[in-house]
Formats: structure tokens, sequence, C-alpha cells
């Protein structure tokens, strides 16, 4: 019993793990793609600077909100595991 429950909670641990490190990869990505695509249009057009760091800071905001929604559901997944609860089901089902 107590097997698969630590079997259960280390694979969650793993996966949250990777996880958290695709969005965090995913996110720095993407920031560095607005960035340069931002350089690349002031480099074009100096005179759309303005706009163009607006719409930079607004399109990185919503990039930084995807690691803090992973981030809060990774959590879930540690601190309230739904696959414990199936697991502790399933052993009170075989063991009588």
């Amino acid at each position: 019993m107590e097997a698969a429950l630590a079997t259960v909670y280390g694979s969650t641990a793993i996966a949250v793990g990777i996880i958290l490190a695709a969005a965090g990869l995913g996110s720095a990505l993407g920031w560095g793609l607005i960035c340069s695509k931002f350089l690349e249009g002031i480099a074009r057009q100096p005179e759309m600077r303005p706009q163009l760091m607006g719409q930079m800071l607004f399109t990185g905001g919503l990039m930084e909100a995807f690691p803090m929604i992973v981030l809060g559901m990774s959590m879930w997944f540690i601190f309230a595991n739904p696959f414990a609860a199936q697991v502790m089901d399933a052993i009170k089902v075989a063991g009588g």
C-alpha cells in the first residue's frame, strides 16, 4: 500500500518538474522571440517605437501569465494529488 502511494507521489513529482521546466523554457523562448521581433520592428521603423513597446509589453505580460497558470496547476497536483485518491480507492476495493 505504501509502496503504491510512494510510486504515485514520486511519479507525480517527476512529472511536475518536467512540466514546470517546459513552461519555463517556453516562456523564455517566447520572450526571446518577442524581444527580437520588437528590435527588428524598431530597426525598420524607428518612429513606431512607442507603439511597438506597448505591444511588446502586453504580449510579454501574456507570456508571463502562462508559467504562473502552469505553476498553479502543478501545485494542485502536488498538494491535492487526484491520482493518490484513485490509488487509495483501488486499494480499498482490492482489500475488501
